[in-house]
């Protein structure tokens, strides 16, 4: 009988840890509080990704969050795929997603994973990124829910990837998909009552 491949289960928990690591940054707090702005956490939904670092009124601060959420998703997987492999990338990239919306740091409180799903969706599979950024602006257009928008190209970014030849990310992307869809369960029923905010309304 074979021996299992202990080196393999030892690269991809590093590959997993190191996801988790870079994903878990948060970026949203460290941006604000370093800008002597209000702990994000203590406004709005409380949420530390872009959307609620709007509600500071820093639009800066709002780009450089949803920048920064992306590019570390983006940076997990290049790395890892270049030292290690590909297959090993996808699994830093589902740890750098539950890095974002469990960073240990936040006591496992993090963001709803948009940005980071689109910055590893550039660094596996850039064309699904296109994609996906394609499918929420056409349905903001429509509904100006951004919410919605990206609960609707979530769902359709893995059936595109596997359209693509890409049948391994699209499986991750489902995944992930499922991940985001649970962490905006709160916003499916605010669509659902009618009450969620559309993009550009106040109060």
């Amino acid at each position: 009988m074979q021996e299992p491949d202990m080196s393999w289960q030892l690269a991809f928990l590093v590959a997993f840890l190191f996801g988790y690591l870079l994903g878990s940054i948060p970026f949203g707090l460290v941006l604000t509080r370093a800008a002597g702005g209000p702990d994000v956490r203590t406004i709005g939904s409380g949420n530390i990704g872009a959307t609620n670092v709007l509600r500071t009124g820093n639009k800066g601060l709002a780009a450089a969050t949803l920048l920064g959420d992306a590019l570390k998703g983006t940076a997990a997987v290049l790395v890892v795929w270049h030292f290690i492999g590909y297959e090993a990338a996808l699994v830093a990239g589902l740890g750098a997603f539950l890095g974002h919306l469990f960073p240990v740091w936040l006591k496992f409180k993090g963001g709803k994973g948009v940005a980071t799903y689109i910055g590893l969706l550039i660094g596996i599979a850039w064309p699904g990124a296109l994609i996906f950024i394609g499918l929420w602006l056409v349905t903001a257009w429509f509904t100006r829910y951004s919410s919605l928008s990206a609960l609707v190209a979530s769902a359709l970014t893995p059936i595109a990837l596997m359209g693509l030849g890409r049948p391994e990310a699209a499986s991750l992307f489902f995944l992930l998909g499922i991940l985001l869809w649970v962490m905006h369960r709160t916003n499916i029923q605010r669509l659902l009552n009618g009450t969620e905010g559309k993009i550009g309304k106040k109060g």
